[in-house]
């Protein structure tokens, strides 16, 4: 769509922030109980380390910092959740007969800001307008 193509940078870098603070709040569930109250997993349960993968690689890929490695591994992360948790046949293997279709949302929507990295709005854009930043004339 020609109107909003143009705006595709800006809506990409919405879509990655988004999705970060969602999965990172995934992290903050688990780990500190909020939001909504549940009760925390405790170290070192498997639900611990994933949360711990939310809650940092979720930050990351929210504020741009090396996005493309965090979102990577937080797609292996849905991956090994979904078949470790609905795939696993007792439900049947299609997402929506098990409830795995955050999982599998996620694990897809990783793998493409994996590809993508951090895009505009970004600590990484920030640091590479830094580094290419003209040399202040002398004097």
């Amino acid at each position: 769509m020609a109107v909003l193509g143009r705006y595709e940078a800006q809506i990409y870098a919405l879509l990655r922030i988004m999705a970060g603070l969602m999965f990172l709040f995934h992290g903050t569930q688990k780990l500190l109980g909020w939001p909504g109250g549940r009760k925390p997993v405790v170290f070192p349960t498997r639900a611990w380390f994933a949360a711990v993968i939310e809650l940092f690689g979720g930050a990351m890929i929210t504020i741009g910092l090396f996005a493309g490695i965090a979102a990577f591994i937080a797609s292996g992360l849905m991956a090994f959740a979904y078949f470790i948790a609905h795939g696993n046949g007792k439900q049947g293997f299609l997402p929506i007969m098990n409830k795995g279709e955050l999982a599998v949302l996620y694990c897809f929507l990783f793998l493409y800001i994996s590809v993508h990295g951090s895009g505009i709005w970004s600590l990484d854009a920030l640091i590479r307008r830094g580094k290419t930043a003209p040399a202040a004339p002398p004097g």
